[in-house]
């Protein structure tokens, strides 16, 4: 199947010659008429591609929820107390969290970031999103009038706001990311007989398929490589995540009290190299694997694995757990033993809530299964 971003890809290759991986991988996941995540035909769910953990159900939120109280003691409860899950998708994070009722929900303003429209969208369908303009409090220097607080003032969240990208302002609170940083766009190199060479594409002949060529790295991007990956020998392959590390730079400009939330799975750069990059350059459709990455663009997820190592060039994270470790952390398995004791109490009614509580146990094998989504890794840098 020939798909149009197939074809814009080739079109731009005879006007410029064969094409770095990072724009195509961006194009074919964000653009806004035919990517995989920007058109909205592709993502997260049962009836979509794959399965993070908010759609696993809802304990994983009910979880995160509880971390999220616990930062809020630490940071000395402030209000507003803002949220900023980047790539929010849909908005199943933001509603398993809110269902949860944390302690934080009056002082909380929660910002859905997400790139899509079309995806952007669908926020509203069910939270109750406010207007920008309304959800925060007045700052200092601002008018004091009453209308100046509007829908922001202290104590009246939960407030849900959707944006396209992440503010322009430094808050007290958390950015949140999860499944984020494998789906930024990403260069690739592979250490040749004499250096690191870059993966570009190109056609075959004059037309599809696209193909793979090699050609010298710039002087930039093998000194990176040679930093990342200094052991690699011949045929070694390893991605530049500069998108993911640009994200952190900024994500982290916007705490001004507060920490940096990524999970994702994740690498080393010499871990990386050790391995096929079959192997942690993976697609999905409708949850099989997909094709080869450079091909049938915006049919399917692209995915990279996160290389610690680059981001721990922006800063080195504060902590590291595995997500089985941050979720017993913050109340997994209170919150398992609640569910099968309302589920004893409530069987016989056989209600929302019984189901809602007997749909934990299995929900957190998944969460905490080491070989799926348990081996991700949690990465927090705290700020201030």
């Amino acid at each position: 199947m020939v798909t149009p971003l197939d074809r814009e890809v080739a079109a731009r290759i005879h006007r410029h010659g064969p094409i770095s991986c990072a724009p195509v991988i961006d194009l074919a996941l964000y653009d806004e008429d035919h990517g995989f995540y920007g058109s909205g035909a592709g993502g997260a769910g049962r009836r979509g591609d794959f399965l993070t953990s908010p759609e696993v159900g809802p304990l994983f939120g009910a979880v995160v929820a509880r971390a999220l109280d616990t930062w809020w003691d630490e940071l000395g409860r402030p209000d507003p107390f803002t949220v900023i899950e980047a790539a929010a998708g849909r908005g199943m994070l933001a509603r398993t969290v809110l269902l949860a009722e944390p302690r934080c929900a009056p002082a909380l303003t929660y910002l859905l970031v997400e790139r899509s429209s079309a995806l952007r969208a669908e926020h509203g369908v069910h939270l109750p999103v406010t207007d920008p303009s309304l959800a925060f409090p007045p700052r200092a220097g601002d008018d004091d009038d009453e209308d100046a607080a509007g829908e922001g003032a202290a104590g009246t969240g939960p407030r849900v706001v959707s944006l396209a990208e992440l503010p322009a302002f430094a808050v007290v609170g958390v950015v949140l990311a999860n499944e984020l940083l494998d789906n930024l766009a990403f260069g690739l190199v592979e250490r040749g007989r004499d250096g690191w060479l870059e993966v570009r594409l190109s056609l075959t002949g004059d037309d599809l398929p696209l193909v793979e060529t090699l050609v010298p790295a710039r002087q930039s991007d093998a000194a990176l490589a040679d930093r990342l990956a200094p052991d690699a020998g011949p045929g070694a392959r390893i991605p530049l995540q500069r998108a993911a590390a640009d994200w952190l730079g900024e994500a982290l400009a916007r705490v001004e009290r507060g920490r940096v939330v990524v999970i994702d799975y994740a690498s080393t750069a010499p871990e990386l190299a050790a391995r096929p990059w079959v192997q942690w350059v993976r697609t999905y459709r409708e949850h099989t694997p997909g094709a080869a990455p450079w091909e049938e663009l915006g049919s399917q997820d692209i995915t990279c694995e996160v290389d610690q190592t680059q981001l721990s060039l922006v800063r080195e994270p504060d902590t590291v757990f595995d997500q089985a470790a941050f979720l017993e952390a913050h109340g997994l398995a209170e919150l398992v033993a609640e569910g099968r004791r309302l589920w004893s109490e409530r069987a016989h009614i056989g209600d929302l809530q019984a189901l809602r509580a007997r749909s934990r146990v299995a929900e957190s094998k998944a969460l905490v299964d080491p070989a799926g989504l348990g081996g991700f890794r949690v990465l927090q840098w705290v700020v201030g």
